[in-house]
Formats: structure tokens, C-alpha cells, sequence
């Protein structure tokens, strides 16, 4: 496990389009399928990350908080799953069932939808406004695993509560940090 920080894609970026399979309804479902009209999050997530693992109930409480304000959030998985069989998209069923995941949980086989994003680690955050044009990108909070800080979400939260009081989310961003996503050789 190498502690990496996000790359933070420059704001304004257009959110790219992708089609992946989801392993909670078993279908291949689009961006434009999921995208909202208010807002839309992606993350980059995996199963066995501590990172990911640290945050998951504020991942499902802050999704359950902001889906009925309208926001959509989705979570893609990108690791090799040869050499991480716990990312299968099996073991993303499960864990989507074990916390109840309000959003889709989507498996990026080829890895090129976390290129396209330019993911860097697990977990990584996206905020992508009604034109999908990326308006945040950065931690949920700065709650790590062991580090003895409150897992608040207060980061992601305040770009999102800020979004939707029509105030401009601060471009002052700091990068989320976990697990490198586990690329193919």
C-alpha cells in the first residue's frame, strides 16, 4: 500500500463519458444515465483499501444526506482484479449489499475510465456541476485511518452544501489521499 494523493484535475474539466457495468443491478449503465442535472460526484473507491474502508458509512450517509437535494453520486472501481481479487466485481457486490450503497457501484475493467478521470488512489473525489464541468476535487475530509481525527466528511460536504446555496465552492482544494489505484502491467 503506497500512500498517494489525487492529481486534481484542473477545474472546469467536462466530466469524461464512459458505459460500465454495474455489479449491483448487473447492467451497463452510461454517465449520461446517472449524471443529474443539479450535481453529480464520482469517486473512485475499491473494497480493500483502509482508506476506502475508513470512510465507507460517511460515503453512504453523505449520499443518502445530498441524493434527495438531487445530487447523483457514483462510485467506480478500477483495480487490477488479477492481482486484487477482492475487487472483483463479486466482492463489489457484496460490499455494496454489506453498506447498503444508495448509488451505483461500477467496475472499470479496462481501466480506462480512471485514465480518463486521471484517478490517481482510493478514494478520489469529483464533483461535477449541472454543465458537468468539474467544480471540486479533493478529500472528503482529513480523517485517515489511525490519525485520530473526526470523520466528518466536512470537505466534500461543505463543496456540496456550498453548490447548492448557490455559492461558489472555494478553489482552494486539498487532494484526498489513500491506496494507489492498482493499474495493470
Amino acid at each position: 500500500m503506497a500512500l498517494t494523493s489525487s492529481t486534481m484535475l484542473p477545474l472546469g474539466t467536462v466530466a469524461p463519458s464512459f458505459q460500465l457495468y454495474d455489479v449491483i443491478t448487473e447492467k451497463e449503465l452510461s454517465l449520461d444515465s446517472l449524471k443529474s442535472d443539479t450535481a453529480t460526484v464520482i469517486m473512485f473507491i475499491c473494497n480493500h483499501c483502509p482508506y476506502v474502508k475508513h470512510i465507507q458509512e460517511e460515503l453512504v450517509s453523505m449520499a443518502e444526506d445530498f441524493i434527495p437535494e438531487g445530487i447523483s453520486f457514483i462510485a467506480i472501481s478500477s483495480n487490477d482484479v488479477d492481482y486484487f481479487p477482492e475487487d472483483s466485481p463479486d466482492r463489489m457486490r457484496d460490499e455494496a449489499r454489506k453498506w447498503g450503497y444508495p448509488f451505483p457501484y461500477l467496475y472499470d475493467e479496462t481501466q480506462m475510465v480512471a485514465r480518463a478521470y486521471d484517478a490517481a488512489c482510493t478514494p478520489d473525489f469529483y464533483v461535477f456541476d449541472s454543465e458537468m464541468k468539474l467544480i471540486y476535487r479533493g478529500q472528503l475530509d482529513d480523517s485517515r485511518p489511525g490519525n485520530g481525527k473526526p470523520l466528518t466528511g466536512a470537505d466534500l460536504r461543505g463543496a456540496l452544501s456550498d453548490y447548492l446555496n448557490g455559492i461558489m465552492v472555494s478553489e482552494n482544494q486539498i487532494p484526498s489521499q489513500g491506496c494507489n489505484i492498482k493499474w495493470k502491467e
